[in-house]
C-alpha cells in the first residue's frame, strides 16, 4: 500500500482536534465514575445486608452487560418514557456528551469498586492494629494507615481500568459525540482510506495511553517509597568509600 505522507499529517492534524473531547470524555467519566465507586466500595464493605446486596447486584449488572448497549439504553432508550422527558433530568439525559459521560462512568464505577475494595481487604490486620496501638482511630487511622497501604495495592489495577477507559471512549462516537473515533470515521466516509486514518487514529490513542502509562507509573513510585532503590552498603555509598590521599 502507497501511503500519502500528506494525507496522514492532514488526518493527524484533524484528528488532534477532536483529542480534547475524547480527553473530556475521558477526565469526566472516571472521575464521576470514583465517586460512584466510593459509594459503592462503602455500601460493599458496610457489613449491612441492604447495602451490602444493593452493591453486588450494581457490580453484576455493570460489569456483567456490554457497555455498548448500556450507553445505547441511556442515550436512545430513557427517552422513551414521558416521565424522564419531563423530569429535571431531561436537559441532561437528552445531550449525547453527558449521556455518554454517565452510561461510561457508571460502567466503570463497577470496575473501580471492586479495584478499591481489593486494595482495602489488602492492608495487612497487623498494620491496622499497630495503629490503633499507637493510639489512631477513625478517620486519623484511616488517612495514615489504611488509605496510602490500599492506594499502594490498588493502583496497579486501577491503571489498566484507567487506559481500558480511554479505549472505551471510542463507542462515544456511535451516539453522536465526535471524539477521535467519531471524527475518524466520518473521515473514512468523506475519502474511503479506512487504513490511513485508523492507523493515525490508533497512533494518537497510543501516545495518550503512554502518557497516562508514564503518569500512573510515577504515583506509583511516589506512593511507594519502600520500593524505591537505595544506595548499596557494600558499595561505599558513594564519596563516603573514596580513599582520601
Amino acid at each position: 500500500m502507497d501511503f500519502d505522507v500528506a494525507f496522514l499529517v492532514s488526518t493527524f492534524v484533524k484528528l488532534v482536534d477532536a483529542v480534547p473531547m475524547t480527553l473530556a470524555l475521558f477526565a469526566a467519566s472516571v472521575s464521576l465514575g470514583a465517586l460512584f465507586a466510593l459509594g459503592i466500595t462503602y455500601c460493599r464493605v458496610s457489613g449491612g445486608l441492604l447495602l451490602s446486596t444493593f452493591a453486588r447486584a450494581y457490580v453484576f449488572v455493570f460489569r456483567g452487560s456490554p457497555l455498548l448497549i448500556q450507553m445505547f439504553l441511556i442515550y436512545y432508550g430513557l427517552g422513551q418514557f414521558p416521565a424522564v422527558r419531563h423530569s429535571l433530568f431531561w436537559p441532561v439525559l437528552r445531550d449525547p456528551f453527558s449521556c455518554a459521560v454517565l452510561a461510561l462512568a457508571l460502567c466503570t464505577a463497577g470496575y473501580q469498586a471492586e479495584i478499591m475494595r481489593g486494595g482495602l481487604q489488602a492492608v495487612p490486620a497487623r498494620e491496622i492494629e499497630a495503629g490503633r496501638a499507637a493510639g489512631m482511630s477513625g478517620l486519623l487511622l484511616f488517612r495514615r494507615i489504611i488509605a496510602p497501604i490500599a492506594i499502594r495495592q490498588a493502583l496497579p489495577a486501577y491503571s489498566t481500568e484507567v487506559i481500558l477507559m480511554v479505549k472505551s471512549t471510542a463507542l462515544a462516537s456511535l451516539v453522536t459525540v465526535w471524539e477521535v473515533t467519531g471524527t475518524a470515521q466520518r473521515l473514512i466516509s468523506q475519502t474511503y482510506r479506512t487504513m490511513e486514518v485508523f492507523l493515525v487514529a490508533t497512533l494518537i490513542y497510543l501516545l495518550i495511553n503512554f502518557i497516562i502509562v508514564r503518569l500512573m507509573a510515577f504515583a506509583e513510585y511516589r506512593l511507594s517509597p519502600h520500593l524505591r532503590e537505595r544506595p548499596d552498603p557494600a558499595s561505599g555509598g558513594g564519596r563516603q568509600g573514596e580513599v582520601h590521599g
